[in-house]
């Protein structure tokens, strides 16, 4: 009681002074101690080190481009502090999530054709415009204008790479003249257009490239395990052997045009058990790493290309509704992966699963279950995967289809309404920050590339409380990043190993119920709150 007491009064204490005027804040003369419910105690190792953080991202599509193009300069100015910025303001409010990679959508031509491009009028965003402007290799780079503001503003906020991702070839090169298909499980491009498209796709790097962007890698197809052939959005199936065609293709061009720091990322697998096995696609299709990297698989190897790195990228949708099936998954991708030494990138995911572990159905879940739900995903990937970058697929979206937050970051509300919203893209509206942004941004915003993840042990770690830690390059910072999905309030134990430094003094970031990525107060720190996901950053000396 004692310690209940003490709360309420100086809660009401801080809340009279704050009545009279915001810029007074109460602070004790002593220390102040909230109660908890539980202690952790943690062991943390920097001499056991794992992979190099090369960073954290997010994608343009598909609704950037109506925000860029059709919003007022204030909203759009909001979003990108919001996704870029890492400021903090005198009150402890983080003003963004500091992205670190930018995922830019190459488009196949959709949006000229209108209706004509076979992709329904009510998904309408989804359809993309094309640099390209004829087959004859004309291009208009005043196309895009409103994915460009963005990348514009990333790159003004101290962004450090960027990944050009292509969906489907330009549709001056496609069998049916579409950027969705018809060809089944076979690529829609036609075969005397390989060397065209892997032209188009290094010639949009190398204008980037000499706009000042650093343009790392490019992502010439995606999910090739699925047909495409439906009416929402562009896309095209690639068989292995065809993947291993435009590759070569692809690094003839990027010789071609002096490009020897843009790298190629394949192969944008569909689900993580491609890359380890045939998943339900098939050997054509699957077993994705030993296609491309055993050399025995003459027709597909494609390991000794000058511009494919020692990695591999998948997506983590489907395979993340429980924690063991996560775990195996994982692991089986990391197993698969250090048998070729590559490097793995997870490089999209949003809520596409139903029957999460944590809640009975969607309707169920409040907007911080969803976020604990990708918390506990971008921790599997890291932790179990070992990925050494991590994005969401839908930057911004309206929420419609009693979907809540499960496909953006950001919710766009063309009509204002504060909930599901219906209206048309291309007028202003507002804009609210998920839950979503602050849980990743726990880890974006502090987790900088070139960091490494280090050895972390929990007493117990369960699919309710998990943690990983990161170590900068100087060994100046070390990054804690702790996930509660229990009802209890936990206080950190922590001890640490093979320093050779005393870790004494942290900043604490926490997004709860009721905080967004808010620096905690220090009668609050070294306590990760229930329902919430905390960032300990300590400087050690």
């Amino acid at each position: 009681m004692k310690h209940r007491n003490l709360f309420i009064g100086l809660s009401c204490m801080a809340a009279g002074l704050c009545a009279c005027n915001d810029e007074y804040t109460f602070v004790p003369e002593y220390e102040v101690k909230l109660p908890t419910d539980t202690t952790i105690n943690v062991t943390i190792d920097a001499s056991t080190v794992y992979q190099t953080i090369d960073g954290f991202a997010s994608s343009d599509a598909w609704d950037m481009e109506y925000v860029g193009k059709y919003w007022s300069t204030s909203n759009k100015e909001a979003i990108a502090k919001l996704l870029f910025s890492r400021e903090v303001d005198d009150k402890g409010n983080s003003q963004g999530i500091g992205l670190s990679m930018w995922r830019f959508n190459l488009g196949g031509g959709s949006e000229e054709q209108g209706d004509a491009s076979g992709i329904v009028s009510d998904k309408k965003e989804r359809r993309v415009d094309c640099f390209l402007t004829s087959a004859n290799g004309s291009y208009d780079w005043s196309k895009s204008a409103g994915r460009r503001y963005f990348m514009e503003k990333a790159k003004e906020y101290g962004c450090e790479s960027f990944v050009l991702f292509s969906n489907t070839p330009p549709v001056y090169y496609t069998y049916n003249g579409q950027a969705r298909s018809d060809k089944g499980a076979f690529s829609n491009l036609k075969t005397e257009h390989y060397g065209d498209f892997a032209d188009f796709l290094a010639t949009c790097a190398k204008h980037f490239v000499d706009e000042g962007y650093n343009i790392t890698h490019i992502s010439p197809i995606n999910e090739p395990q699925y047909n495409w052939n439906g009416n929402e959005q562009e896309g095209s199936a690639w068989q292995n052997t065809e993947v291993a065609t435009l590759a070569k293709a692809l690094d003839a061009s990027l010789t071609t045009k002096g490009l020897s720091n843009t790298q190629m990322l394949l192969a944008e697998a569909g689900k993580w058990d491609y890359l380890y096995g045939n998943g339900d696609a098939g050997s054509a299709r699957g077993n994705v790493i030993e296609a491309f990297f055993n050399p025995n698989n003459t027709s597909t190897y494609i390991g000794n290309l000058t511009h494919l790195p020692k990695l591999i990228c998948g997506h983590s949708y489907y395979l993340d509704t429980n924690w063991s099936n996560m775990y195996s998954v994982r692991s089986s991708v990391k197993s698969k992966a250090d048998q070729y030494g590559l490097k793995v990138y997870q490089t999209e995911w949003s809520m596409l699963s139903e029957n999460y572990e944590d809640y009975a159905s969607y309707g169920d879940a409040s907007y911080m279950d969803l976020a604990l739900s990708m918390a506990k995903v971008i921790h599997q990937d890291l932790a179990t995967a070992n990925v050494s970058s991590w994005s969401y697929w839908t930057t911004c979206s309206r929420e419609r289809w009693s979907q809540k937050s499960r496909f953006y970051l950001i919710r766009l509300s063309p009509d204002s309404n504060d909930g599901e919203s219906y209206a048309d893209l291309a007028t202003n509206g507002t804009y609210k920050a998920s839950k979503n942004l602050w849980v990743l941004g726990n880890y974006s915003a502090f987790v900088r590339p070139g960091y490494q993840r280090i050895d972390l042990k929990l007493e117990e770690e369960t699919k309710d409380f998990f943690a990983t830690a990161y170590i900068s390059p100087e060994k100046d910072k070390l990054v804690v990043v702790y996930t509660n999905m229990t009802d209890k309030r936990a206080e950190i134990n922590n001890t640490f190993e093979g320093l050779g430094k005393e870790v004494g003094e942290f900043e604490q970031y926490t997004t709860s119920e009721a905080k967004d990525l808010k620096r905690e107060p220090s009668y609050n720190k070294g306590v990760v709150p229930a329902k919430g996901i905390s960032t300990f950053i300590y400087t050690p000396q």
